[in-house]
């Protein structure tokens, strides 16, 4: 053993990986490091890029419900009905993604307010086996959309999804016309039905309750749509535009009204609520 070596291991040094995961993020954008800490503290948008980084569902909650909201616990439902096997048995995956996980699955739903405005809120965690549509994430999404009839009040949806979860096929796929059965709830309630699309927003979940919203916000530079574009290009033949299926694209061409960055949603949000519900009233109000 050298002398430096000897140095080296008598200090309080942390390994190069372990510095790297506790104090520096990279950029999936412009691959930049950012300190952590500050990235954190931006909402997780990138500083030099502006690029809109993916977030759990419990930071979203906190993002943009008041303190102090209601958390619904999360429905459960049959699990592997199909006994599906690929490389590994479905159990299995359920079983890592939650060890990543604080939810039993990618869909949550908090109630409380927003700026003072009751508001039921439900995010799809694309953390979660990619925000796949199951049926845990199709129950708990009406159970969210049942928590706003009873609480006669809002119900914003932020979706993230790579689409339905093969794992359990049919089964995944019923989950959209039931989803599409609560929206359609809410609209004859006269309840409104606000989107917030993420990136990615993708495959069954855009084609059903992603889609259905009084109005729909994205996020800056957020993929939206069913199909990917390569599978597009080859159906009919023809080479896409630059940009094709991403926020600004879609906004442009009349599929989302408005695009809204991370640190303004929140505020959005409260003044859509009082165009649709009108405003606040009460102490909370003042």
């Amino acid at each position: 053993m050298n002398w430096l070596t000897r140095v080296r291991n008598s200090l309080p040094f942390q390994s190069k990986r372990e510095t790297n995961d506790n104090l520096w993020v990279k950029c999936p954008n412009c691959q930049e490091m950012l300190f952590a800490k500050e990235y954190e503290e931006n909402q997780q948008v990138c500083m030099r890029c502006d690029h809109h980084g993916r977030i759990g569902a419990d930071e979203r909650l906190k993002q943009l419900l008041d303190i102090g909201f209601d958390m619904l616990e999360q429905p459960e439902v049959q699990e592997d009905p199909l006994k599906f096997k690929d490389s590994k048995k479905y159990t299995e995956r359920l079983k890592q993604a939650r060890a990543k996980n604080p939810h039993r699955d990618a869909f949550s739903v908090g109630s409380g307010q927003i700026e003072g405005r009751d508001a039921v809120v439900g995010v799809q965690d694309f953390g979660f086996m990619g925000g796949s549509m199951g049926m845990a994430v199709g129950t708990a999404f009406c159970a969210g959309a049942e928590r706003a009839l009873t609480r006669k009040c809002a119900y914003i949806v932020v979706t993230a999804a790579g689409g339905a979860r093969m794992q359990e096929g049919i089964l995944s796929l019923m989950q959209m016309p039931k989803a599409t059965v609560m929206t359609r709830r809410l609209h004859e309630a006269g309840l409104p039905y606000i989107v917030v699309l993420t990136d990615p927003t993708t495959g069954g979940v855009t084609a059903s309750y992603a889609m259905l919203g009084d109005i729909h916000i994205a996020e800056p530079g957020a993929l939206i749509g069913f199909a990917g574009q390569r599978v597009i290009q080859d159906t009919i033949r023809e080479q896409l535009p630059e940009g094709f299926q991403r926020a600004e694209y879609l906004r442009k061409h009349g599929m989302v009204d408005m695009v809204v960055h991370r640190h303004e949603l929140r505020d959005t949000l409260a003044n859509l609520l009082d165009f649709l519900q009108g405003e606040p009233k009460g102490e909370k109000a003042a």
